[in-house]
């Protein structure tokens, strides 16, 4: 089989990749300095022998002796706690990581998949969002950070495709949740949940009539692998377009955790996206078929099982 590096790899995303290609059967080497990612995400992966941890700041050169098949590059903060309270790394990663990470694939003839993001769509003028739009990011903005770290790595991955024949791939992810995601991550569904399953006010930003779209991780790794072994260049997105309010949102995880939690609404965030919904058609078309799968309810009840272990573990 296959034998794989995964940066990030002890990350939300990053740890549900490295688990689901040991279990392809796969050889795989997880980098991860540990900024954000959490080492108990991959702990149960250590006694596999084809599991390797090395914690390293991808920005440094990144070895790994032997043969490789394929990266998978998703390092990277990835919430607006992170990438607000980390600017200067969020910015090093995406653009002297991404660098490191290219390098390594053209080293080794490696095919290499970057996860990009929604967030290179900025607050939108089209609604849903299609590959060929080119965004609506402000630069300079608090976000910027983030939104220009992963529109530069796009930019990046194509030159090593153009210039140097890398076999490189692009997933621009959406909204994505599941078990490993942190309590004090930021975004809006370990919010909700650990707010809710405290019984606390659920804070809501503006008037909750901001649109998202949430697809759970398995559905996403799925997508990911198709992605990466498919022979499409071009940017793709990944997400579930199953759209609603963050107010809806927020009902709905009261409901499913038997929660007696309230409203608490707060003013809207800087560059805060008004609405965020994939377009899927390009990934329906091209990884055969490719949807998600899982409802949001069942998922959501994930979830929120996982973090009330965590909670009362605490």
């Amino acid at each position: 089989m296959a034998r794989i590096v995964v940066t990030g790899g002890a990350g939300f995303i990053g740890s549900h990749l490295c688990e689901r290609l040991l279990g392809e059967g796969h050889e795989v080497t997880c980098v991860d300095n540990l900024l954000t990612g959490d080492r108990d995400n991959v702990a149960h992966l250590f006694e596999n022998p084809s599991f390797t941890f090395l914690e390293q700041d991808i920005t440094n050169y990144i070895y790994v002796k032997g043969p490789l098949d394929a990266v998978l590059h998703f390092a990277s903060p990835a919430s607006p706690v992170d990438y607000l309270e980390l600017p200067i790394q969020t910015l090093k990663v995406g653009s002297l990581g991404t660098h490191k990470a290219l390098g390594l694939a053209k080293e080794k003839g490696a095919r290499i998949l970057v996860a990009s993001t929604s967030e290179v769509y900025g607050d939108p003028l089209i609604h849903p969002q299609e590959e060929s739009y080119w965004g609506n990011v402000n630069p300079v903005g608090p976000r910027g950070v983030y939104d220009e770290a992963k529109r530069f790595m796009e930019a990046m991955t194509m030159a090593y495709m153009r210039t140097h024949g890398v076999q490189t791939r692009i997933a621009r992810i959406f909204n994505t949740y599941g078990p490993r995601m942190r309590m004090r991550d930021g975004r809006v569904v370990p919010n909700f949940i650990c707010q809710a399953l405290r019984g606390e006010p659920l804070t809501v930003y503006g008037d909750g009539s901001q649109t998202r779209s949430f697809c759970f991780v398995d559905d996403l790794v799925e997508g990911l692998l198709r992605l990466l072994w498919s022979e499409e260049k071009e940017p793709t997105n990944l997400g579930n377009p199953r759209e609603m309010t963050i107010l809806e949102f927020a009902e709905k995880i009261i409901e499913l955790s038997g929660s007696s939690s309230k409203i608490d609404y707060r003013d809207l965030p800087v560059d805060d996206p008004k609405v965020r919904q994939p377009d899927i058609g390009k990934a329906q078309r091209v990884l055969d078929g490719w949807e998600p799968r899982v409802s949001l309810e069942d998922g959501l009840s994930a979830a929120i099982e996982y973090f009330r272990g965590k909670l009362q573990a605490a």
